[in-house]
């Protein structure tokens, strides 16, 4: 009858520390999904729908050290279900580049940052889904692979055909490689 108690309150323990592992992913969810939607009550959304969902199913996830992944696979098929139908955007905040130069400057860091960001619109929503995923969101590509039920080998066809297609659309606007912002926030 011990080891049952133990065993008990051990599961209740993993069950709470997920839970709340879960509330934590919820800012991460919804930069993705507003990448992926650029409508912030439709993001607000997916990525509560994401946390319902994922508290309601708790002890389905198998592989604690997956959290992030099965979260996100969560939002993926939420936003294919249900929001596949409205044109994304990208999910570049001016707030993720530090900005200690001159006005002239940031005005030109904005003015970057919006072409980027109407690049990334002009994509394919496949295409878009997986340059967010690997570029934005750093997943791996097995693990975008998996969020999004696809083949590695796709991910990274995709991943190649869009960040071609980025250096096209912004050399049509006169952006070349050394100007161009880095998606990923510096760390």
């Amino acid at each position: 009858m011990t080891d049952n108690k133990t065993s008990l309150f051990g599961h209740f323990g993993r069950r709470r520390k997920l839970r709340s592992e879960i509330c934590a992913e919820r800012e991460r969810l919804y930069r993705i999904a507003w990448s992926w939607c650029h409508d912030s009550s439709m993001a607000e959304d997916l990525a509560q729908e994401a946390v319902t969902r994922a508290l309601a199913k708790v002890d389905t996830l198998r592989d604690e050290s997956r959290l992030q992944v099965w979260l996100t696979q969560i939002l993926a098929n939420l936003y294919r279900d249900q929001y596949r139908r409205i044109q994304p955007e990208t999910g570049l905040d001016s707030e993720m580049l530090a900005s200690n130069e001159d006005p002239e400057n940031n005005a030109d860091r904005t003015q970057l940052i919006n072409r980027t960001r109407e690049a990334i619109a002009a994509l394919k929503e496949d295409q878009r889904q997986v340059l967010t995923l690997v570029d934005v969101a750093e997943f791996s590509y097995a693990d975008t692979a998996a969020i999004l039920g696809v083949p590695v080998g796709t991910v990274m066809s995709r991943l190649s055909r869009s960040r071609r297609r980025m250096r096209e659309i912004l050399e049509q606007q006169g952006i070349g490689h050394a100007e161009v912002i880095p998606l990923r926030r510096p760390k």
